[in-house]
C-alpha cells in the first residue's frame, strides 16, 4: 500500500465533490489521498472523490487539525488584525484546485464592524469559479470557520455573490505559478 492509499479506520462524514452532498464513507472503505489543502484531505474511491475535514483526520491515520481560537483572543482588544484575517482564509481551499481562495481571487470583500454586544464581525463576500459549484457552502463555511478562529472575530458571515464574475485574471501571480499559468 503505497504512502497515500489508506484504510479508513471508522465512519467518517464526507463531502461529495463536486456536487457537495453529505456522505459517509464506511470503516474499512480504501481511499487514495489526493490533496492534503488546508488541514482537509481529498481523497478518492472507486465510488468517487470526497472531502475529510481535519477534524476527522484520525480516520485516515493523521494527525487531527481544525482552526481554533487564539489564545490570545480572549484577552484581544480592538478590531481584528486584518492582515491575520487574510492570513487566515489563505488556509482555505477548493479541494479540487490546489490554491487558496485569496491567490484565486475569490475573496472580494472583507468588512469588519464591531458589535453592541462585544467583539466584531467579519462580513465576507466571495465567489466561485463556476456558479455550478456544490463546494460553494462548504467553502464557505470553512473560510468562516478559519474568520472565527482569528484573534478579536466573534463571528464571521460567508455571503457567496457572483457580480463580477469571476475570470483567470482574478487568480494572483502566485496562483498563476502554482497552477501552472506563468
Amino acid at each position: 500500500m503505497s504512502d497515500d492509499q489508506r484504510t479508513l479506520t471508522r465512519e467518517v462524514e464526507v463531502t461529495l465533490i463536486p456536487q457537495g452532498t453529505p456522505m459517509s464513507l464506511p470503516a474499512g472503505e480504501q481511499v487514495t489521498i489526493t490533496h492534503r489543502l488546508g488541514g482537509n484531505f481529498t481523497v478518492m474511491t472507486h465510488n468517487g472523490m470526497f472531502r475529510i475535514k481535519g477534524i476527522d483526520a484520525d480516520c485516515l491515520g493523521e494527525e487531527v487539525t481544525q482552526a481554533t481560537k487564539d489564545v490570545a483572543a480572549e484577552s484581544h482588544d480592538g478590531p481584528p488584525e486584518t492582515e491575520a484575517q487574510w492570513e487566515a482564509l489563505k488556509s482555505v481551499f477548493d479541494p479540487e484546485i490546489p490554491v487558496n481562495i485569496v491567490d484565486l481571487g475569490l475573496v472580494y470583500a472583507l468588512e469588519t464592524n464591531e458589535r453592541a454586544e462585544g467583539g466584531y464581525k467579519i462580513d465576507m463576500q466571495m465567489t466561485l469559479t463556476a456558479p455550478g459549484c456544490g463546494m460553494g457552502p462548504a467553502i464557505a463555511e470553512d473560510a468562516k470557520m478559519r474568520l472565527e478562529s482569528v484573534a478579536g472575530v466573534a463571528e464571521a458571515e460567508v455571503d457567496i455573490v457572483w457580480d463580477p464574475p469571476w475570470n483567470q485574471d482574478m487568480i494572483t501571480e502566485e496562483g498563476k505559478m502554482v497552477l501552472g499559468l506563468i
